[in-house]
């Protein structure tokens, strides 16, 4: 499955016409062994693997890109349907395969496989499923590509980034969820929104839980430089927390929307994640709210617990993170997101 029926084999019999289409220029020196190979994983091709796949290829993130999926024909479609992309791609190698050996020497693994939840199933139930695929799923990335950086955008993405941990037992910084990565930019959005700039001018975070239990944290959005509420303040304008409130609901309900709307989210996930590969694999040491390993942070204690903080990124992996002043509502609350992921996490059995 890795090749199409393209390839350099184009001669009488299947001869390769690679060494007669070209000829080699005198007093050549081998390849320099500094320049570096970028390989890429994506595990599920469902919209949203997809989505991520496509815009890691059109942002040139990657020489290589490895699909995996349990279902071989839809697998080998979408290799083809990228392939026969190529003349309008930068070149960029693309395999695919149900047998996890093509991801070997990944540099990223990005996992976004997982169980839908059946009518009437409870979200535990939904949750031990997709715990029985990451058992299948993770063992083998980190076996294949043990030096790898896995990312985790399956939801519930919180706990499921704490399983693909125990699972792959690597150390913490090399293992991080999409978090609240989108959901920080639909934020930036609906503030940019109401005040009529650039979401880029926007400094916002949405912390915590990938969730219901997430947290907007108020007291730390900027607009070019300047702090929105103490702006406020000084100058004497009043405002409503309800309406504060009501922005943070419509980040929450967002992917709800989106979903009724049109079946599923995509694009915007695919943005989110390739953003984050592109802070990874080119050392960009930007700051994203992404789910980390998070006890000790913040006053969280009790357990081991992944949630999203606002977290630097480069080559290794998670780099810090970010010490934002927090209100002692927003502390309470992180405090409350982190303990309704524990008390879950606790009938797992991990």
């Amino acid at each position: 499955m890795q090749k199409s029926s393209s390839s350099s084999y184009l001669g009488p019999g299947g001869l390769d016409l690679t060494q007669t289409f070209f000829k080699p220029i005198l007093n050549t020196a081998p390849p320099s062994p500094t320049k570096r190979h970028t390989k890429i994983s994506v595990i599920g091709v469902g919209n949203v693997g997809m989505a991520i796949a496509q815009t890691i290829l059109t942002q040139d993130l990657a020489d290589e890109i490895a699909l995996v999926d349990a279902k071989a024909d839809k697998l080998r479609g979408e290799m083809l349907d990228l392939q026969h992309a190529a003349a309008f791609l930068p070149r960029t190698k693309i395999i695919a395969s149900v047998d996890y050996s093509v991801t070997v020497g990944s540099d990223l693994c990005i996992i976004t496989a997982g169980a839908r939840q059946l009518p009437g199933e409870s979200r535990l139930n939904l949750l031990q499923r997709n715990v029985a695929l990451f058992t299948s799923i993770v063992p083998p990335l980190a076996k294949y590509s043990p030096d790898t950086i896995l990312m985790i955008v399956s939801n519930p993405v919180d706990i499921l980034t704490y399983v693909a941990w125990k699972l792959s037992r690597f150390p913490s910084n090399r293992v991080i969820g999409s978090g609240t990565n989108l959901d920080s930019s639909r934020f930036r959005f609906l503030i940019a929104d109401h005040l009529d700039v650039n979401a880029q001018d926007v400094q916002a975070y949405i912390v915590g839980e990938h969730g219901d239990s997430s947290v907007a944290l108020w007291s730390s959005i900027s607009v070019g430089g300047v702090p929105v509420l103490s702006f406020l303040e000084k100058q004497q304008i009043s405002y409503e927390k309800e309406t504060l409130e009501n922005i943070h609901k419509d980040v929450v309900n967002g992917a709800y929307e989106v979903i009724s709307l049109k079946g599923y989210t995509s694009w915007a996930i695919g943005y989110s994640v390739a953003n984050l590969a592109r802070s990874i694999l080119r050392d960009q040491r930007k700051i994203h709210p992404v789910s980390v390993l998070a006890k000790g942070f913040y006053g969280i204690d009790g357990g081991d617990v992944f949630f999203s903080l606002p977290a630097q990124l480069g080559r290794s992996g998670i780099l810090g993170v970010t010490n934002i002043h927090l209100t002692d509502e927003e502390a309470q609350r992180l405090k409350d997101s982190a303990k309704t992921l524990i008390e879950m996490q606790s009938q797992l059995g991990l």
